[in-house]
This record gives C-alpha cells, sequence and structure tokens, in this order.
C-alpha cells in the first residue's frame, strides 16, 4: 500500500458532511465490498496521526466465515449482558423509544456480525506508544490516541463509499478468545471492532449531539464558551 490517494470512482464527500452524519449503522448486508474501496478505507486509517509517527497499530481485515463466526459466538454474550443493563437504565427515560431502537439495531449487529463482509479489528502494540499518562493515578487514555484516529478515519471513509459501519469494543472483554481466533500475538492489545458493509435501511445520515456552547470551554475548565470569546 502506498501513500498515495487511490482512485476513487465514488461521489465526493464534503468533510464536515461526513462528519455530521457518521450514524452508527449496526444492519448490514452481507453483499461484498469492491477491492478498491476497501483499500481506500485502509488507506484513510493509514493516514491518520499517531504519537511520534509510529503508526503503533495493526489492522485485520477479516473475511474467512469461520473466522466471523467465532468472533460472532464471542461478540453475541457480551452484547447480550451490556443491552440487559442498558435497557434497566433507560427504563422510565422520556427518550425510551429512541434508546430501545437503539438496542434492536444492537441485537441484530450481535446476530448477524458474521454476516457483515469484512471486520475490521484494529490492535496496537503499547511498547510503541508515547503513552505520556502512564505514571498517574488514574486510567491511562493517552495510548489510544495513536490508535484511534485510524479508527475515525477508517469510519469517514466508510461514508464517502456509501458503507456502513459501527464502532464497537465489546470485544475486549474477552480478549483471549479474540486473539486466539486471529493468531494476534501476546504483545499485541486489540483496541476496536469495525464491522462494514452497505446498510441495510438507509445507513448514515443526521446525528444528535451537544453542541460546542455545552461541550466547550475558555480558557479554564466550567467557563462558558462564546465564538466571539
Amino acid at each position: 500500500m502506498t501513500s498515495d490517494a487511490p482512485t476513487s470512482n465514488t461521489n465526493e464527500v464534503n468533510l464536515y458532511d461526513a462528519m455530521s452524519t457518521l450514524r452508527a449503522v449496526r444492519r448490514l448486508k452481507p453483499d461484498p465490498i469492491p477491492a478498491d474501496a476497501l483499500e481506500r478505507v485502509l488507506q484513510a486509517a493509514c493516514w491518520a496521526p499517531t504519537g511520534g509517527n509510529q503508526q503503533p497499530w495493526r489492522v485485520i481485515v477479516v473475511t474467512d466465515p469461520e473466522r466471523k463466526a467465532a468472533l460472532q459466538a464471542i461478540y453475541a454474550p457480551e452484547w447480550a449482558t451490556y443491552v440487559a443493563n442498558f435497557r434497566e437504565r433507560i427504563k422510565g427515560q422520556p427518550d425510551e423509544d429512541k434508546w430501545l431502537r437503539t438496542g434492536k439495531a444492537g441485537d441484530y449487529l450481535a446476530d448477524h456480525l458474521h454476516e457483515a463482509p469484512a471486520l475490521l479489528v484494529f490492535c496496537a502494540d503499547p511498547r510503541r506508544m508515547a503513552i505520556t499518562d502512564a505514571g498517574l493515578d488514574r486510567v491511562s487514555m493517552v495510548g489510544g490516541g495513536s490508535v484511534y484516529p485510524a479508527v475515525q478515519n477508517a469510519m469517514l471513509a466508510c461514508v464517502a463509499e456509501g458503507l456502513g459501519c459501527a464502532l464497537t469494543t465489546l470485544h475486549c472483554l474477552r480478549e483471549p478468545d479474540v486473539k486466539a481466533v486471529l493468531e494476534i500475538p501476546d504483545e499485541w492489545a486489540t483496541v476496536a471492532l469495525l464491522p462494514i458493509g452497505y446498510a441495510v435501511g438507509r445507513g448514515h445520515g443526521p446525528i444528535t449531539r451537544k453542541p460546542p456552547a455545552e461541550m466547550a470551554f475558555t480558557n479554564t475548565f466550567g467557563a462558558p464558551y462564546s465564538s466571539e470569546s
């Protein structure tokens, strides 16, 4: 794979449009993904920034039916446990119906994960990461900054290619089993599972997120942000 941009036959998508429509798409068709489209998605991941430009990640493109089935068998029970707790948490909330629909989409993914044409499993080697917060008295977070930009790039490329995708990490609860299925070396960690394929329904679309007025501060934590500042 070269650093040159692979030629795309798809319609160009404005970056802001791609970011504002990058919705989790959990219902995917089993239809194969053209090799050139998949290459462009992987190239987008390779362009992502990493600490010290080390690119301490790798991605396994899982297309083998038996390995996909094995990953689905690992993922499904973890999802069942997660979604049971999730449904308890949202019970009685004003937007319960919306979240129940999200849960049903997750049920579909758990049941049909093995049918997605490709599962992208991102792995990372902590020995090559600049984990500057490793000594702090809290959970380390910095290492992920050398992997998740690649995941995000791949997801944005999926929007451009007309492919659905959804980011999940539930497989990490069974990492030893996942590593056995995919023959991942002991020193490598699994970071993200990204099923991709053409959407059963509408696919990506408008998303709902809090705006900068609620998420950004000016100069100090908690100080209200204003574009006029």
